[in-house]
């Protein structure tokens, strides 16, 4: 069992972190680059969905509070991904971690666990980003052929100038007579993940440049909203007044639907608008200076998104009653009574751009996990082959890639959500355990970037992602242990065998 849990020394990780040359992935990334990484993993469709649907069914205009106490849950994780990835810059992320502090066994399980986050939760964007696009063409009367834009076996009807699946319908809605088809494969989301991962092939900086110039578009579009939100909330003060009047809704005898229990609720829903954000932790070996930048770029896209979250949901629950608000385009809503004719067109735009670099950051992040992993021994060496001239882990890109976008393509993907955040929670657990491990057994390491307050901070980080990991339906969990077991499976067939900290210890 002792060898199970053997650590990857800390010196072998720093040398490592410190080799270049054409088999080396290249340090091209900047604090912007950094920064600009996160924003573009964190605001997709969160920010345009969630705020509405968590105010009218949860917290009420006290949404905001919501906002605040997610952020801070964040903050805690975030705090403690920012002191690894400047004392290890190294492109495994939590897996990385929690190999130096816990061993290989739960290196591996963070490992395999982080599939979820990354890969299954590019699957699930791609899905959303595909019915974004197809809804966006039919608003100018281009019309995808229906069979190659929704998964197999998806009933799909032509109504109000447009193509629906039938089960988004109203229960009751006669369709008789209407055109109809049947989705045999959902090419839109094919396309779009492999386009995203050629883009993520050709070069880091590239990549990076990339996602930088739709997240400048992206963040553009939302500081039109807060503009004309502000302009229409300074001019209507009586309106504010009226939508405002109850800031915290009582609470309807049900824990969750408002009250100070629904905040928490809603905190807990709004959380999963912030997952991304660890991401860029798993370009640390891609950054020119890890120690100084990533921490900036990792608390900085917090810090960023928490506040554009905050504003968002105070000006849109102060421009329209909370109770109008759990519809699919919310923020759409509040530029209509704004009287702004535009705001679907705007919502739309937002999303397919915040979802397209969403995509990007996760293929990132998958790719640069399964290359540590490879390097360490525990996946296939040509996992972790560097491509010469474009110096990305271009095989594994292309793989991870390839396999993504079937996903989204032939199956139903709505229940991934769940295990894209239980995933995510699961490696914030790792990550904090991780740091207050590491300060008892080696305080003496020099560490560019201290987090504040331990153990407090850790034991928070622990505290608040085992919470909401408690509030995910049971069947996720049952995914998790399936997934997990699978996980064992590979590593004991292979991975231990194979492992260089295991071959070292013979």
């Amino acid at each position: 069992m002792s060898k199970l849990l053997a650590v990857k020394p800390l010196e072998k990780l720093l040398t490592e972190s410190q080799e270049a040359g054409e088999h080396s992935l290249k340090r091209a990334l900047g604090p912007m680059n950094l920064i600009t990484l996160g924003i573009g993993a964190i605001i997709g469709a969160g920010i345009f969905v969630l705020t509405g649907q968590a105010a009218a069914q949860h917290a009420g205009p006290a949404i905001v509070l919501s906002f605040v106490l997610a952020g801070v849950a964040c903050a805690f994780a975030g705090l403690c991904y920012a002191e690894f990835a400047s004392l290890i810059p190294i492109a495994g992320s939590a897996y990385t971690y929690g190999y130096a502090t816990m061993g290989e066994l739960f290196a591996w399980i963070i490992g395999w666990d982080l599939v979820l986050e990354y890969a299954l939760g590019a699957a699930t964007v791609a899905s959303g980003w595909s019915g974004y696009f197809i809804s966006f063409l039919q608003d100018f009367g281009i019309y995808i052929p229906p069979e190659i834009t929704a998964t197999p076996g998806t009933a799909l009807v032509f109504m109000n100038e447009r193509w629906m699946a039938v089960s988004t319908l109203a229960a009751g809605t006669d369709i008789t007579g209407l055109p109809m088809a049947t989705g045999v494969f959902n090419l839109v989301a094919f396309v779009i993940v492999l386009l995203v991962s050629s883009v993520l092939v050709f070069g880091i900086k590239e990549s990076a440049n990339f996602n930088s110039a739709i997240v400048v578009v992206k963040v553009g579009i939302v500081l039109v909203f807060i503009g004309i939100a502000t302009h229409f909330v300074w001019t209507h003060p009586e309106v504010v007044a009226q939508n405002w009047k109850i800031f915290i809704p009582e609470n309807t005898g049900t824990y969750g639907e408002f009250g100070w229990s629904g905040i928490a609720t809603g905190a807990a829903v709004v959380f999963f608008a912030y997952i991304g954000f660890d991401a860029v932790s798993t370009a640390a070996q891609e950054a020119k200076n890890p120690q100084r930048d990533m921490p900036i770029g990792i608390l900085g896209s917090l810090i960023v998104c928490t506040i554009l979250y905050i504003a968002v949901s105070g000006l849109l629950t102060a421009m329209v009653s909370y109770e109008r608000l759990n519809v699919p385009d919310p923020v759409a809503v509040g530029i209509d009574v704004a009287g702004i004719g535009w705001g679907s067109f705007l919502v739309k735009a937002g999303a397919i751009l915040g979802l397209a670099t969403v995509m990007l950051v996760m293929l990132l992040g998958q790719s640069r996990v399964f290359y540590s992993m490879s390097r360490d021994g525990l996946l296939p060496a040509w996992v972790g082959s560097i491509h010469p001239k474009f110096r990305t882990p271009w095989l594994s890109t292309i793989v991870v890639g390839s396999m993504v976008a079937f996903l989204p393509a032939l199956l139903p993907i709505s229940d991934l959500g769940h295990l894209v955040s239980i995933g995510t929670l699961f490696a914030f657990v790792i990550v904090s355990a991780g740091i207050w491990i590491l300060r008892v057994r080696r305080p003496d390491l020099h560490r560019p970037f201290k987090t504040p307050w331990v153990p407090f901070v850790p034991i928070m980080g622990i505290g608040v992602s085992l919470a909401l990991m408690a509030s995910l339906p049971w069947i996720t969990w049952e995914r998790l242990f399936i997934w997990l077991a699978i996980g064992m499976v590979i590593y004991f067939l292979y991975g231990r065998k194979h492992s260089k900290v295991q071959q070292a210890l013979k």
